[in-house]
């Protein structure tokens, strides 16, 4: 079972007037959809786009894992466990909320900053926050979140290399094309892969994918 999501089709959010463009892949906020409300352990797969200045102020979040990865400028970042921290392209941040923590995000540089946000919902609830920043993360490299039961693979395949798709796996495609059978890919298309055959991505030119591969099946 495969399912193909267009960028087009993402649910569109923000404060226009706050600088704050925000698009999601699930049911978010008031955009609700009993049909779209997750997919395994992804709650939410949103695209924030920040003009200078603008952000997010303090808020909380709990029982949410949530990876935050940086495709255009800089993310600011800071939480009441008393992280402060600047995220770049090529960089994974990872927030764990367990029983409740606050955090703000903002765009606190000259131009604009694009990141993917991507909460996960944990397999036990509570616990303490945790946090983690990795800088420059390699091709093919795995980050484990044991907490979600998932493993998230940062891809950037050249032109004309094969990318394989784990069997039960959500993928989020970041820059460049690929092609997905006789489906064409390109920026804020994602896949919903719950078993069945085995799928492989090709790419067209040079392109960047994050692919959640789940220990316990999709829901």
């Amino acid at each position: 079972m495969m399912s193909l999501h267009r960028a087009a089709d993402r649910y569109r959010g923000g404060d226009s007037a706050a600088g704050i463009d925000s698009r999601h892949a699930f049911s978010f906020g008031h955009h609700y959809d009993p049909d779209n409300l997750r997919f395994g352990p992804v709650l939410a797969c949103n695209e924030e786009r920040l003009a200078p200045g603008a952000g997010f102020d303090e808020h909380p979040h709990s029982h949410t894992e949530i990876v935050t990865w940086v495709v255009e400028g800089e993310l600011t970042h800071s939480d009441t466990a008393g992280h402060e921290t600047v995220v770049r392209p090529g960089d994974l941040q990872y927030l764990g909320a367990a029983d409740g923590v606050r955090h703000v995000e903002r765009n606190a540089g000259p131009g604009p900053l694009v990141f993917v946000q991507m909460w996960l919902a944990p397999l036990a609830p509570g616990g303490d926050p945790t946090y983690d920043l990795v800088r420059g993360i390699a091709d093919a490299t795995p980050y484990d979140l044991p907490a979600a039961g998932a493993v998230l693979h940062v891809r950037r395949p050249a032109a004309g290399e094969r990318v394989p798709v784990p069997e039960t796996s959500y993928l989020h495609v970041v820059r460049g094309r690929l092609t997905l059978g006789d489906e064409e890919l390109e920026p804020g298309d994602s896949v919903r892969a719950g078993g069945g055959s085995a799928l492989e991505l090709l790419a067209t030119g040079p392109a960047e994918v994050l692919v959640w591969e789940f220990v316990t099946p999709a829901q």
